[in-house]
């Protein structure tokens, strides 16, 4: 696996770097052509918070994960362990995409666990108001949710507002 570290605000030592190299080798036993797969590292400082993001671009999906820790070195491993328990996790989906659309696309089969697939526990049906992004800003937290979908008032299109895990608010719109 081809590794690319890079530090924003940060000076990725020769230590930080053998780390993170050895701590992937531990997907490769998930990915077919592990030498043809190029994973890239973003490590980033807020405060005292260590911040690690680690994204696998495969064929037709990606597998990314981002962790923030006190420790750069907690932080790479809980990184790492999300993203074995999502290949895991959707081992099904991932093989019937393999299967529908018919390419080899990097995952290699993984051993036969207890695991059960992830069903729709609760549906349901909302009616879409035309409000503006504020309005339904505050709708979402009046009913404290993660998320609110809406009509723009201004576009006449959908959209969702949701919270964002470092703060703050992300919109996003359909086309």
């Amino acid at each position: 696996m081809e590794i690319i570290i890079r530090g924003d605000k940060i000076d990725i030592t020769d230590a930080m770097k053998d780390y993170i190299q050895e701590k992937l080798q531990r997907l490769d036993k998930y990915l077919e052509h592990a030498n043809e797969v190029r994973a890239t590292v973003v490590v980033k400082i807020h405060g005292h918070q260590q911040i690690v993001e680690i994204t696998i671009p495969l064929h037709n999906f990606i597998i990314r994960s981002e962790e923030t820790q006190d420790d750069f070195y907690a932080a790479v491993d809980k990184a790492l362990d999300v993203m074995e328990r999502q290949i895991r996790k959707n081992k099904t989906r991932i093989k019937a995409k393999e299967v529908k659309t018919k390419r080899d696309f990097s995952l290699l089969e993984l051993e036969e666990e207890n695991l059960e697939p992830e069903t729709i526990i609760k549906r349901k049906t909302v009616e879409i108001k035309p409000m503006d992004e504020e309005e339904a800003i505050l709708q979402m937290e009046l009913l404290g949710h993660q998320f609110y979908l809406f009509k723009d008032v201004d576009t006449n299109k959908e959209a969702v507002v949701y919270k964002r895990k470092n703060g703050g608010y992300g919109l996003i719109e359909a086309e």
